[in-house]
């Protein structure tokens, strides 16, 4: 039995999390099994795609690649779709000019940004914020 290249990769962007399965095919993208040519909205669609666009046709035509986004909002879920997909081609291609033109593009395509939300504290309605106090 032969064995098939498979490759997966995840992307995270606030509490969205993308997993991208990447496997020889036919150029299909899916997005939750949606394809990408009619993934909505529009702007989320735009975002998923820069990494196919800066790459070039000639290095995904060949190959499947289905993403899986949970979590966040669609704009969360798009850029963790997007940094899914950009680093599955570079652990695909392992092209050091793929990877250079990524970065050079947007950094947050190939490194995730850590920020993240602080936890609630006591005495107060926030992370930060304390109730106010008057002596009058």
């Amino acid at each position: 039995m032969t064995a098939k290249k498979i490759l997966v990769v995840s992307g995270k962007r606030k509490t969205a999390v993308a997993r991208a399965v990447v496997k020889p095919g036919m150029g299909r993208i899916r997005v939750n099994a949606v394809p990408l040519e009619i993934y909505e909205p529009e702007v989320a669609r735009e975002k998923i795609m820069e990494p196919l666009l800066q790459a070039g046709e000639e290095v995904w035509k060949e190959l499947d690649i289905d993403v899986k986004v949970s979590g966040g909002g669609y704009m969360g879920q798009a850029e963790a779709a997007r940094m899914a997909i950009a680093n599955a081609l570079l652990k695909w291609t392992k092209s050091t000019p793929l990877r250079e033109a990524f970065v050079e593009y947007d950094r947050t395509m190939v490194v995730g940004d850590p920020r993240r939300k602080e936890p609630k504290k006591f005495g107060g309605p926030g992370a930060r914020a304390k109730d106010q106090k008057s002596y009058r």
